[in-house]
């Protein structure tokens, strides 16, 4: 399972404090609060239950801790989250009454943050939704551990429905703050009832299943939870009614969302200088820059740096063609550039004389080498080298039978016998398939 909580620390290191825009966490607050109070608007005008709208606000929270209210319009991602909590609570709603209710309760300005097709526009949004939230639709809240606490208090039963209303208030307000992200919702439950039991003047002196080691009455489903903590969370709540609320219509336009983040443009050097005279400006183009020296040819092949091309020749100019009626020399032969001292492997004779290229120390080949002949001459030892000869080994096919060809094959019109000392007639040309292909 994800993990959804962090701390204190970590919300001041957000992207979108950390992001191009350098937002402070005075206005990243302000954002959230005006993204949820949104969700609840448009929500409480489709008339969706309050877990509904919980749950959209908590997926607010939790997309913004992954990207930045710079990069995604609040109100889009407002939207997407409400149109995606309405499935998860199986209260969904169409995406086009969706939009008419959001088109009702924005103005022209925060209206074009979606764009020219605001359907198509949620439906993408709602993508990137899923995959930063890592499908985890599956949301806790407090009002279910409300419920559960306040049916195990003893005291006057008209306080004590007074003070779980003013608790459930409490949590609705809480969703714009970033509790959701600090605590589970059995302790933001517990603290603000602990803030309405105060308010309300409850004094709880006795509880259900009570042992002598509680001292207070959540210990019995929470064990070692600091009072500290509690009056943290209490005073988180009670920040939010210093904060001015207005409706969405009204609320002043925030300059990063609804702008994508563009790439910052690179510094330019002057490259022209400019330079008075006394009829007046010119400018004078800069001096050419110097390449730089390229690295040593080893420590390129060291790195393995792709080696530079080398440079084609260059074509050289044909020579001008013959006058009309010249005989046509023929090309020169170039030498067969045979090494001195090495024997010509090829030739059983003499080469004949006057070869250009051929050494006056070149000699004959010994007897039983195998190579080619001269024409007109015998093969040395039948053709055949000696490795393949009979009684030399295994042999691959090579083996001259008695009466055989140079080939190793018997002559023409001949066979092998076949098994019972018949012989296989020869194919005629010519016989095919009926598939047209040859046996």
């Amino acid at each position: 399972m994800p993990q959804w909580y962090w701390d204190k620390k970590e919300l001041r290191h957000t992207p979108t404090q950390l992001g191009s825009g350098f937002l402070d966490y005075d206005d990243e607050q302000r954002y959230r609060r005006e993204g949820v109070r949104f969700i609840i608007e448009v929500g409480k005008a489709l008339n969706l239950s309050h877990t509904t709208m919980a749950s959209g606000a908590v997926y607010f929270h939790r997309f913004y801790m992954f990207h930045s209210f710079q990069e995604f319009p609040k109100y889009v991602v407002a939207t997407c989250c409400l149109f995606l909590a309405g499935k998860a609570e199986e209260t969904p709603k169409k995406c086009r009454d969706l939009i008419k209710v959001v088109r009702a309760h924005t103005n022209d300005t925060q209206f074009a943050t979606f764009g020219h097709d605001p359907r198509e526009e949620v439906m993408i949004m709602e993508r990137v939704l899923l995959q930063t939230i890592k499908f985890d639709l599956q949301v806790d809240h407090p009002y279910i551990s409300i419920l559960q606490y306040a049916k195990s208090l003893k005291g006057d039963s008209a306080k004590l429905q007074k003070m779980v209303q003013m608790s459930w208030t409490f949590v609705n307000d809480s969703l714009c703050s970033t509790l959701c992200l600090q605590w589970e919702p059995e302790i933001i439950a517990i603290a603000v009832m602990y803030l309405a039991a105060k308010l309300s003047k409850f004094e709880i002196k006795d509880w259900l299943d009570r042992h002598e080691y509680q001292k207070h009455w959540w210990e019995r489903y929470v064990v070692d939870l600091d009072v500290t903590d509690l009056e943290d969370i209490c005073h988180q709540v009670l920040d939010l009614y210093s904060q001015p609320t207005k409706p969405t219509r009204e609320q002043s336009a925030s300059p990063p969302p609804g702008q994508r983040t563009q790439p910052a443009k690179p510094t330019v050097p002057p490259t022209l200088q400019t330079q008075s005279s006394g009829s007046g400006k010119h400018t004078t183009p800069p001096p050419p820059r110097e390449n730089p020296p390229l690295p040593p040819r080893d420590m390129a092949t060291s790195i393995g740096a792709p080696q530079p091309q080398q440079p084609l020749s260059r074509p050289q100019t044909p020579p001008p063609p013959p006058p009309p009626g010249a005989p046509i020399a023929a090309p020169p032969v170039p030498p067969l550039g045979i090494p001195p001292g090495s024997a010509y492997m090829g030739y059983g004779a003499a080469l004949p004389p006057g070869l250009p290229g051929v050494p006056s120390s070149y000699h004959a080949p010994p007897p039983g080498v195998h190579g080619y002949v001269a024409p007109g001459q015998a093969p040395v030892g039948g053709g055949i080298p000696p490795l393949f000869s009979q009684g030399n080994g295994p042999t691959v096919g090579y083996s001259q039978p008695p009466g055989g060809g140079y080939t190793g094959y018997p002559p023409r019109g001949q066979h092998p016998p076949g098994p019972q000392g018949q012989y296989y007639p020869p194919v005629p040309p010519g016989n095919f398939r009926p598939d047209h292909r040859r046996y």
